[in-house]
């Protein structure tokens, strides 16, 4: 579902998400208030706005996970980023239960096609 919103349309997140970005907009505020930078510091240093930034701490989904991205940058938390989705837990317990997709022949080299193309025009003369 989307909700309307001034001319741009916010996607509606389940609640669980919501309340996951709430949470990431909430820790990344506190870290800058460890570090004493003002919003004005991080949101020049981000190349964003301080209202693009107050949705970022807000946990706002409209925000583009770029724009995150670029925030933890200055905070210097980018490595956290390598964190998202690392442990699949439901794709290894998918894969574990025997679930593929359909198995296909290994595609030949490029050298190998062009010899064997080369030895069937070779045998036609």
């Amino acid at each position: 579902m989307i909700i309307p919103v001034m001319g741009k349309t916010t996607p509606l997140l389940v609640p669980r998400v919501a309340r996951l970005l709430d949470g990431l907009g909430t820790l990344l505020k506190l870290a800058r208030l460890r570090r004493k930078y003002s919003a004005e510091v991080v949101a020049q240093r981000a190349g964003i706005t301080r209202r693009t930034l107050s949705k970022v701490e807000q946990g706002d989904p409209a925000v583009a996970l770029g724009i995150y991205a670029r925030v933890m940058q200055v905070l210097r938390l980018e490595n956290d980023l390598a964190l998202l989705a690392k442990d699949d837990e439901l794709g290894r317990k998918l894969q574990d239960a025997g679930i593929t997709s359909k198995l296909r022949a290994p595609k030949k080299p490029p050298a190998e096609r062009s010899v064997k193309r080369l030895s069937q025009t070779q045998g036609k003369d």
